[in-house]
């Protein structure tokens, strides 16, 4: 097994499982997500690939399940090298007048609160040669996203107070842009939209951990 870990929160689905899988076996995987069937895919998929993984199926909403995995991590391999964040809640588009509050509430509690401790959580585990990676989608201020794009900004908008902090300290954190995919989350948000035009996340996975120098 490498010493290099690699934790990825969202890791079930979608980009999150690409660049899970992508990163073995250069790193072990701590993949993290709700969906334990998806967890299980991709272990698969990892071990074909000659790589390991370890499975932690949780709630990056549940605070004290976050701070033990975090924990956990520290005692058994020291800390990590890599943190990458995918996890994303995609409430339905809406005109911000008729939004529902239970899916502004969702979206708020997945997209924006647990930053709010995953931050200070990660950043002791990956101390000042590790690395974070976050994945912008600016449709904050779009036409019927103003549930995703406002949570969505505000999650970015953290992520870039860390990276300017850490800017000549540590962690090295990126902020990294996301062609359209064909993933369920772009199939919400348009139905009819055709998915040979867009990239797969196997495709992003390889391009945006090669701009982020992890290829």
């Amino acid at each position: 097994m490498t010493d290099q870990i690699a934790i990825v929160t969202g890791a079930s689905r979608g980009l999150g499982f690409a660049l899970a899988e992508a990163l073995a076996p250069r790193y072990h995987v701590v993949a993290v997500a709700r969906t334990v069937g998806g967890l299980e895919d991709l272990d698969d998929r990892i071990k074909a690939r000659g790589g390991s993984a370890t499975l932690a199926p949780m709630d990056i909403t549940e605070r004290d399940a976050m701070a033990q995995l975090c924990r956990s991590v520290h005692d058994r391999w020291g800390g990590a090298a890599l943190w990458v964040h995918t996890a994303i809640h995609a409430a339905p588009l809406a005109p911000a007048s008729l939004m529902a509050p239970k899916d502004f509430q969702k979206a708020v509690g997945i997209n924006v609160a647990p930053m709010g401790y995953l931050v200070p959580f990660m950043a002791p585990l990956l101390g000042e040669a590790g690395q974070a990676l976050f994945f912008d989608d600016p449709h904050a201020g779009a036409r019927f996203y103003g549930n995703y794009g406002a949570t969505k900004a505000a999650q970015i908008a953290l992520a870039r107070s860390w990276q300017a902090e850490s800017s000549k300290t540590g962690p090295r954190v990126q902020i990294l842009e996301p062609r359209p995919m064909n993933t369920t989350t772009r199939m919400r948000f348009h139905p009819g939209e055709d998915k040979d035009a867009l990239a797969t996340p196997y495709a992003e996975a390889a391009r945006l951990l090669e701009e982020a120098g992890l290829a």
